[in-house]
């Protein structure tokens, strides 16, 4: 029943759409900004108590934090859509046995944070206010922690930032949206009514928001990992990182996925920051 919920759900849009376009796209931006999962279990919770835990606020909302201190450079750890910092946990381990000065955070309606939205840019926000307080040299960001970590540094240029690493990260926002439209199945009069929605609330188009094109004007050296066999966020997004993102370094797995939880990938890691 739970795959065809999608569709059903947004046939109750598409009809809406025929009576008020507005109500039907404040629907549907309802739905791709509210996380269904994310939060933290026991288990989680129970490790993330090893760190030094604060909060920061954006727009009111608590955004929870936490350090694992270190005498090297700081890392900022950015997760990915319906996760939170506990999906770094082996990376964190592998990060204090070198001594590295570790900073997360879950992203607002995500694990230990407060608010029920989110988008990239908002994210983007929250990476900012950790970085004006900690000297970060590298963030690494998974999926749309990724995108959100290149939204950032477009718009701030942090000086102290030196590297940036893209797990599985989205090239350009209007791929993300059209799936969750294919998805859904919505029809023209919702599409339309979504794209005036978002103009109105970011005053651009879908796609201006370009991790892709905004990498051109950063100088951090990047690491761009994807994977081929990525099924939530396509290869051709990786490749497009690859294109566009001048000082970087691409590198393709096989048989990882969308997660690319493996050694392989922490060793990838472990060798850009050592370079």
């Amino acid at each position: 029943m739970s795959q065809y919920l999608p569709k059903i759900i947004g046939k109750c849009i598409n009809t809406t759409a025929f009576f008020s376009p507005k109500l039907a796209a404040k629907l549907a931006m309802h739905l791709f900004s509210t996380p269904r999962k994310g939060k933290l279990k026991p288990e989680a919770t129970k490790y993330l108590e090893t760190a030094i835990q604060d909060s920061v606020y954006f727009e009111g909302v608590a955004i929870q934090t936490y350090q694992w201190k270190g005498e090297k450079d700081t890392v900022l750890l950015a997760h990915g859509w319906e996760s939170n910092t506990y999906r770094w946990r082996k990376l964190i381990e592998e990060l204090k046995a070198l001594d590295y000065n570790i900073i997360a955070l879950d992203a607002p309606a995500h694990g230990g944070s407060g608010g029920t939205r989110f988008n990239a840019i908002m994210y983007a926000e929250c990476i900012q206010l950790l970085a004006s307080r900690f000297t970060v040299k590298t963030i690494i960001g998974h999926s749309v922690g990724g995108m959100a970590a290149v939204f950032f540094q477009y718009k701030y240029q942090l000086k102290s930032l030196a590297k940036l690493v893209l797990l599985g990260a989205p090239s350009n926002f209007i791929g993300v949206f059209n799936r969750y439209e294919v998805m859904m199945g919505y029809n023209k009069k919702v599409s339309s009514a979504l794209r005036t929605c978002i103009v109105n609330k970011f005053n651009y188009m879908p796609e201006y928001f370009s991790p892709a094109e905004f990498s051109k004007k950063i100088d951090a050296r990047g690491l761009i990992v994807h994977d081929k066999n990525d099924k939530i966020i396509p290869y051709r997004d990786g490749l497009e990182f690859k294109m566009n993102y001048r000082n970087s370094k691409f590198i393709t797995t096989e048989g990882l996925g969308h997660g690319l939880k493996s050694a392989s990938v922490h060793k990838y890691i472990f060798d850009f920051l050592k370079a």
